[in-house]
C-alpha cells in the first residue's frame, strides 16, 4: 500500500482507537475524546480491526465533492469572464456575472476557476521582479535627482524638503538644498547652482512628478513640456524619468543613509534653521563623498563647461507668452500688469509678450527681448477665515497672508512681481517668503485720495545685475 495522507484528527483517532482496542479505554471515553457518538466509536473500532490505521482515513479524500459547481457552468463563466471581464477581480467579476448573466457564484469559487484558467495572479504573484542596473561608466554621465520630504530638524523646526543631486557612477552627492517645498523654483535654484559648480552633466533622471513631466498627453494648453524641461532643453540637458521608485535607487537608498545620518548631525551642531542648514551642507557633503563615494568605472569627466550660455537667470525662470489688450494691460497669474504708454512702443497692442518669472521674485515682461516697463496691478482676493478651516495643509500660510493683508487694509504693494498662488503645490509658502523680504526693504507708496493707487514698476535692463548678484 502507498502513502495514506492523514489529518491531524484522524491521526488522534488511530491513538484512541488504539488504546480502546487494547481495553485501556471504555467505549463512553474514547467517545468522548472523538467527540462522536457511541454508536459512532464502535463503528470506527470495526474498521480499526478490518483494516488497520489505513482505514481510518476519509474515504471521499481525493474524490470530488458533491455541492461542487457542474464544469458546464465552469466553461460559461469563464467564457464570460473571458469575454467581459478579464481585467475584473475575482470579487467584482463574481458580482457582475449574478447581475447580468444570472450566473451565482461566490467568489472564491470563482477566484479558483480564474487562477486555473490562467486569467488573474494573486498579488504576491504579481510583484515585478526589479532587476540590477549597472552604473554608468563615467562621471556627469547620469545625475539622479530626487526631493525628501522628512522632519530634518526633528522637533525643532517643521518638516522641510532636501533636494539631492547624487551622481549615478559614483554615489557622489553632488548638489544638497533645503526648501520649505518640493517645486519648481526650488529646483531652479538648486540646478543654477550644481551648473555654476559642475558644468553641464548629459542627464538628469528623476520619478514622474509634475514638475519633470507633463502628466496628461492630450493637455490642450503648453507644448508637452514643463518649465523644468524647457530649461534643460535649452542647456542641453537630457532628462530620463524612472516608471518606479526602484529604478532610481540609488538616490533612494541616499534619503536613508542622509535620515539618519545628516539628521543627528544637524542634532550635534544645534542647527535648526533652513539658511543655517544650508550653509553646513557643504562641509557634511564633503565628508560623505570622502567616506562613501566609488571611482568611476572610466575617468572621463562627461560635464561640459557653461560657455555659450548668455544668461543662465534668463534660461532658469519661469516663462509664458501672455497678449497685450487695446489697453496695453496684460494678464498673468490672476493680477493685472498695465504698461506705461509713455515707454511701450504702440505696435505692441495685440501681440504677445513673454513673461519671465524669476525664482528671486523678480518679474520681466519682455516684448522682442527687450523689457517693457509697467504698473502692477493685485486683484488676488483677500483670505477668509473660511479659507484657512477649509486648506487644512494651507492654513498655516493662509493665516500669516491673512496677517499681512489686515495690516495694510486698503492697499496692497507690490513689491517686484507676483506672488504665484497657483502655480504649482507647495509654491505658495515660498513666494510668500520671498514677497516678504522683498517688501521689507522697499519704502511705501504714498495713497492719493480714496483711490487705490498703483506702484510704478520698471524693469531692468536685460543684462543689469539682480539684487541677488549684489
Amino acid at each position: 500500500m502507498g502513502v495514506v495522507l492523514m489529518s491531524k484528527r484522524e491521526l488522534n483517532r488511530i491513538d484512541v482507537l488504539a488504546r480502546l482496542d487494547a481495553g485501556r479505554l471504555t467505549t463512553l471515553a474514547a467517545a468522548d475524546l472523538m467527540r462522536v457518538t457511541v454508536r459512532q466509536t464502535r463503528r470506527l473500532l470495526k474498521r480499526y480491526r478490518d483494516g488497520g490505521a489505513p482505514a481510518i482515513a476519509n474515504r471521499r479524500r481525493g474524490r470530488p465533492s458533491n455541492n461542487r459547481l457542474s464544469d458546464a457552468v465552469r466553461d460559461y463563466a469563464i467564457a464570460l469572464v473571458r469575454q467581459y471581464y478579464t481585467d475584473f477581480g475575482p470579487t467584482l467579476a463574481a458580482e457582475k456575472l449574478g447581475e447580468r448573466h444570472d450566473v451565482r457564484v461566490s467568489r472564491e469559487t470563482l477566484r479558483g476557476w480564474m487562477r486555473q484558467a490562467g486569467i488573474w495572479l494573486p498579488r504576491a504573484e504579481r510583484k515585478r521582479i526589479q532587476q540590477p542596473r549597472h552604473r554608468r561608466e563615467h562621471f556627469g554621465e547620469l545625475i539622479q535627482i530626487d526631493g525628501s520630504d522628512h522632519r530634518w530638524f526633528e522637533d525643532r523646526a517643521a518638516p522641510c524638503t532636501l533636494l539631492v543631486f547624487i551622481d549615478d557612477a559614483t554615489s557622489r552627492l553632488m548638489e544638497l538644498r533645503f526648501v520649505p517645498s518640493e517645486s519648481t523654483f526650488a529646483y531652479f535654484e538648486t540646478l543654477k547652482s550644481y551648473l555654476q559648480r559642475h558644468g553641464r552633466p548629459v542627464a538628469f533622471y528623476s520619478d514622474k512628478h509634475s514638475i519633470f513631466r507633463v502628466s496628461r498627453e492630450d493637455a490642450a494648453g503648453g507644448d508637452g513640456m514643463t518649465q523644468f524641461g524647457r530649461a534643460l532643453s535649452e542647456l542641453n540637458i537630457g532628462i530620463l524619468c524612472a516608471n518606479t521608485s526602484q529604478a532610481k535607487g540609488r538616490v533612494e537608498r541616499a534619503h536613508h543613509t542622509l535620515q539618519d545620518r545628516l539628521v543627528k548631525e544637524l542634532r550635534l551642531a544645534g542647527i535648526s534653521t533652513i539658511e543655517a542648514a544650508n550653509a553646513f551642507l557643504p562641509a557634511f557633503v564633503q565628508t560623505h563623498n570622502a567616506r562613501f563615494a566609488k571611482p568611476p568605472a572610466r575617468d572621463r569627466d562627461l560635464h561640459r563647461p557653461l560657455a555659450g550660455i548668455n544668461d543662465l537667470d534668463d534660461i532658469l525662470c519661469w516663462r509664458e507668452q501672455r497678449s497685450v489688450s487695446r489697453q496695453l494691460v496684460v494678464n498673468y497669474n490672476r493680477m493685472k500688469f498695465m504698461l506705461r504708454p509713455d515707454k511701450t512702443p504702440a505696435a505692441v497692442a495685440g501681440k504677445l509678450v513673454d513673461i519671465y518669472d524669476f525664482p528671486d521674485g523678480r518679474l520681466e515682461i519682455r516684448w522682442k527681448g527687450l523689457p517693457l516697463p509697467y504698473s502692477a496691478f493685485d486683484k488676488l482676493q483677500r483670505v477668509s477665515h473660511a479659507a484657512i478651516v477649509e486648506n487644512k495643509r494651507l492654513g498655516e500660510i493662509l493665516a500669516w497672508i491673512k496677517e499681512q493683508q489686515d495690516g495694510q487694509p486698503r492697499f496692497h504693494q507690490v513689491p517686484d512681481g507676483p506672488r504665484r498662488s497657483s502655480q504649482k503645490p507647495g509654491i505658495l509658502k515660498n513666494r510668500a517668503l520671498q514677497i516678504a523680504q522683498a517688501a521689507k526693504s522697499k519704502s511705501k507708496t504714498l495713497r492719493r485720495g480714496r483711490r487705490r493707487s498703483d506702484m510704478v514698476v520698471s524693469a531692468a535692463p536685460a543684462h543689469a545685475p539682480s539684487d541677488a548678484a549684489e
